[in-house]
């Protein structure tokens, strides 16, 4: 059992079970990868504790970010491989001029420092790969993200960022109401709270989404490779289909 089933009391998790929900969605055939907001104000430039971290930037997570890093960029890495569709998310500076936080936590100074937007050296997006600013929690929120994922064809998501209770779980309820299966990478998603992190794994799974370990996403990712047909649902996608002869 794995640590977000094992923090609810075994009464509670068969409250869930018996009323139906733990399900789990199918795999999709062409699916993409979501980064959610993940920018140095979250990671911090370095890994430090929690309370370090937000005197370098307030909205920092501390070490846990850290630990997700290099396993965001293993599914990467993967992902571009395997030829799937990447996009990022990050926050909106003009609208956050005008308008304030995507939270209730006040602007600071520090938050319109260029450093705090900028994405860790590991996983930096590559040219070709879509990056929406956004204004609130949602990537789905006021961005085109919907329309990039239409215009590829993409059938389910592989969620992925910072914070689980926030940013990611807008995402995933939004992608979810949009009507793509969801899938959380477990190892990939992090907050600056331990208990909300856990709490929110497991309220996503028993409703909106499937929460996986790393593990499953990249044998899912490395079976797409192999997939019959995959190829001519990506080329009728991005209108690459080669004529007949």
């Amino acid at each position: 059992m794995r640590e977000w089933e094992q923090f609810f009391p075994e009464e509670e998790r068969k409250i869930y079970e018996k009323a139906g929900y733990k399900g789990k969605q199918p795999f999709g055939r062409n699916p993409a990868l979501l980064i959610i907001d993940m920018q140095l104000a979250f990671t911090g430039t370095r890994p430090m504790e929690i309370m370090e971290a937000i005197e370098e930037f307030p909205t920092s997570c501390g070490k846990v970010a850290w630990e997700a890093i290099p396993k965001i960029q293993k599914l990467l890495l993967a992902c571009r491989e395997a030829e799937i569709p990447v996009a990022y998310s990050t926050g909106d500076p003009d609208f956050k001029a005008a308008l304030g936080n995507a939270t209730k936590r006040k602007i600071g100074g520090k938050d319109y420092l260029k450093l705090a937007g900028e994405f860790p050296e590991m996983i930096k997006p590559v040219e070709g790969e879509f990056i929406v600013r956004k204004a609130r929690a949602s990537a789905f929120f006021g961005t085109h993200l919907i329309t990039y994922l239409l215009s590829k064809g993409v059938d389910s998501l592989l969620v992925t960022g910072t914070t689980t209770c926030g940013c990611v779980r807008g995402t995933v309820l939004d992608g979810y109401s949009y009507g793509f299966p969801v899938f959380i990478v477990e190892d990939c998603v992090f907050d600056r709270s331990q208990t909300s992190h856990l709490v929110n794994l497991f309220e996503m799974n028993s409703k909106y989404a499937t929460v996986i370990e790393l593990s499953e996403a990249l044998n899912y990712v490395e079976g797409l490779k192999r997939l019959e047909g995959r190829q001519a649902i990506r080329a009728e996608s991005t209108g690459t289909r080669n004529p007949k002869p």
